[in-house]
């Protein structure tokens, strides 16, 4: 039970870190998937403190997650706000391929909805 909890959490990190890789590649051009599922997991973090808080949790966590990954990439917040675009889209074009191809129902650790 604890090992397919681990499992699970590593690939899912993994997955948020290739969409945020990818995006960082291509907006920001930084090339350091270490990098990406290490903001992975701190966006992850941010948004989990973020929702906490009645009413207006959501947004909140949003813009933290927004501001990790303007802290952690070159690029001010338009930069970062279309990387949370783009690592959310390839998240989710990832998670289909992995889905369809090998039948895994997985999420995006640290890509909010993906």
């Amino acid at each position: 039970m604890v090992l397919g909890a681990i499992v699970s959490f590593v690939v899912a990190l993994l997955v948020g870190g290739l969409g945020i890789y990818v995006s960082g590649r291509l907006v920001a051009g930084v090339d350091d998937y270490s990098h990406a599922v290490v903001t992975a997991l701190l966006g992850a973090l941010a948004w989990a403190i973020g929702s906490l808080i009645p009413l207006i949790g959501s947004v909140v966590a949003l813009v933290a997650w927004v501001w990790v990954i303007k802290w952690r990439y070159p690029g001010g917040w338009k930069d970062a706000a279309i990387m949370g675009l783009v690592a959310w889209a390839a998240a989710l074009v990832v998670i289909a391929v992995l889905d369809g191809l090998l039948g895994l129902d997985i999420s995006a650790f640290g890509v909010p909805g993906a």
